[in-house]
């Protein structure tokens, strides 16, 4: 009989989907992994068919994973992911999430839905999965 040791589910379910980036809060960078600086952060709509980097409350769409000299990028919009937490972010197990700031304001993080905020609240998804590691919160969108 074998040992579990491990759990993961980070990439079951996943979806991803081709966006313009902001060229703004997300930019190309040919000498980034990835093609930029911001990939692995959370992003959320800017205009039609085009994302930014969350700010604080915003709705999260899904995890910047790859953007191209063309001003597109790649986002994986549904599944098992990892997200970074907000500059001293509440990360509630089963919480749904919105953007965050992380620390100098920067944008791209996540906190838990504040309950008692209907604006939030109609904006927020998914749920917290694992918060352990701050820095690589597990969320399921």
């Amino acid at each position: 009989m074998s040992e579990r040791t491990n759990v993961s589910n980070i990439g079951v379910g996943g979806q991803y989907r081709t966006y313009k980036i902001d060229d703004s809060t997300i930019t190309y960078s040919a000498t980034a992994a990835g093609g930029s600086s911001q990939v692995g952060l959370a992003v959320t709509f800017s205009a039609d068919d085009t994302v930014a980097l969350t700010a604080d409350g915003d709705a999260v769409i899904g995890k910047l994973i790859l953007v191209e000299s063309d001003d597109k990028c790649n986002v994986m919009t549904d599944g098992t992911m990892t997200l970074p937490g907000g500059d001293s972010a509440t990360l509630t197990l089963g919480a749904t999430i919105v953007g965050a700031l992380g620390a100098a304001s920067a944008k791209g993080y996540i906190r838990s839905a504040a309950s008692g905020t209907a604006a939030e609240l109609v904006k927020a998804r998914g749920r917290i999965e694992n918060n352990n590691t701050t820095t690589a919160v597990v969320v399921t969108l």
